[in-house]
């Protein structure tokens, strides 16, 4: 777990549980339903709507988004889901693109905020090819100081590979972390902490930046 995060997101899904009496804007609505349940619950939405598009086609049309939403058990009346449905429909074709989805409902981050969650990226990425597996982390992130390896619990690879899975979609676990789900993550995280400086001290020390 990295350090801090944990209490963020316990805060973090106090306060969305908080702002949801507060406003009536169905796509912020939907946003705090899944942040209530911390900083993978937009992640894990995703994972529910990727199950349920059998055609691979990337988009859901109103039936399937709402058997989705209704799968991850999120109470929305028929009503508000044909709102936000609409929202994201912007063509008018009856179906929505799953992607642009999930990136409009990740809560707005600035771009100092995106560009040192990249910076932090770039550095576990050791092979820079946009992808962060356990080749990459054997040269940055030291399983050594795990209590679970210096019980011999563990293997040095599955220090790595548990670290990992914190940042891979939910259910969905590959042991590789894309730029996307390490944005999704920190997405997350962020919507927890008010002010950029707070965040980017955070980012830094968690990962000596």
């Amino acid at each position: 777990q990295m350090p801090g995060t944990a209490r963020h997101d316990r805060e973090m899904a106090i306060q969305a549980k908080r702002n949801l009496s507060k406003t009536t804007d169905p796509v912020e609505r939907l946003r705090l339903k899944c942040l209530a349940r911390g900083s993978a619950g937009i992640k894990g939405l995703g994972r529910v709507f990727r199950i349920m598009d059998d055609d691979n086609s990337r988009t859901l049309d109103f039936k399937e988004f709402v058997k989705g939403l209704n799968d991850y058990a999120m109470m929305i009346d028929k009503e508000e889901a044909q709102e936000i449905f609409r929202i994201f429909d912007k063509d008018g074709s009856g179906t929505i693109d799953f992607d642009e989805f999930l990136v409009t409902l990740r809560p707005p981050m600035s771009n100092a905020r995106k560009e040192i969650i990249m910076q932090a990226f770039r550095k576990l990425d050791k092979t820079g090819d946009g992808v962060i597996t356990i080749e990459d982390l054997r040269g940055v992130y030291n399983a050594k100081h795990h209590p679970k390896y210096q019980n011999g619990d563990w293997t040095e690879d599955q220090v790595f590979r548990a670290f990992l899975d914190n940042f891979d979609s939910p259910y969905d676990k590959d042991g590789k972390v894309t730029t996307e789900e390490f944005m999704n993550y920190y997405a997350g995280v962020s919507a927890s902490i008010d002010t950029d400086v707070y965040f980017i001290v955070m980012m830094k020390n968690a990962w000596k930046l």
